[in-house]
């Protein structure tokens, strides 16, 4: 059974830091391309940062500089880094597993910058 499980969400200040980790089971994760998505209340869900299984990144627009996308293939975990935080990035955060085919999504943390 597939299993992605999110961590590390919470309340922060504007200007404050988290970072978010994904768990994953049940797939070989080394091969995987990894990504962190996101969706704010009202709004669609959106890509925020994305890995291949090479450790090439991608990052939205609105992120890039102040979030970092990285993977650690012998804990098949991936992180998200995000530090500059604003009330704009307040949402949930998903993490997904894609290759070919398969197309895994974890269950979300949400993650609320207020002050």
């Amino acid at each position: 059974q597939v299993q992605l499980v999110e961590s590390g969400g919470g309340l922060v200040q504007p200007g404050g830091s988290l970072t978010l980790s994904c768990a994953a089971s049940g797939i070989i994760f080394s091969i995987y391309a990894m990504g962190w998505y996101r969706q704010a209340p009202g709004k669609q869900r959106e890509l925020v940062a994305t890995i291949t299984r090479g450790g090439s990144t991608n990052y939205a627009d609105s992120v890039k500089g102040r979030f970092t996308i990285s993977r650690d293939n012998a804990k098949n975990t991936v992180y998200l880094q995000m530090n500059s935080l604003q009330p704009e990035d307040t949402a949930v955060y998903y993490c997904r597993a894609t290759i070919i085919q398969y197309d895994y999504w974890g269950q979300g943390t949400q993650v609320t910058v207020s002050s």
